[in-house]
């Protein structure tokens, strides 16, 4: 079974940046499209960006366009989350998720995402 397990996060000054790493085991990363999520307290699952494996990405929030870039290295069987110029509304838990479907979904769907990682903390504080 694939297992992801999300790094990176931390507690970081607003304006700072975070590069996120989605790391995957059991299976290939490669088979998989790839989403990263966030969800704020109180607040609902948000889909932040996903990757395909073809490595062509499409992103699901407008607040972080151009901000947040997803990108992937099958070779180490990860997926990373380069996040620039943070914000206090960024604080989040930010999840991984791996899709059986090759190709993003045009809109993010929670339920159809098939692997979870555990979340890694992300803080930026106001």
């Amino acid at each position: 079974q694939l297992q992801l397990a999300e790094s990176g996060g931390g507690l970081v000054q607003p304006g700072g940046s975070l590069r996120l790493s989605c790391v995957a085991s059991g299976y290939s990363l490669d088979r998989y499209a790839i989403t990263w999520t966030r969800q704020a307290p109180g607040k609902e699952r948000e889909g932040i960006s996903c990757i395909s494996i073809t490595h062509i990405s499409t992103d699901y929030t407008d607040s972080e366009k151009g901000r947040f870039t997803i990108s992937r290295d099958n070779a180490k069987n990860t997926v990373y989350l380069q996040m620039n110029s943070l914000k206090p509304e960024d604080t989040a838990v930010y999840y991984c998720a791996a899709d059986r479907h090759a190709l993003c979904r045009d809109v993010f769907d929670d339920s159809g995402m098939d692997y979870w990682g555990k979340g890694t903390q992300v803080t930026v504080p106001s």
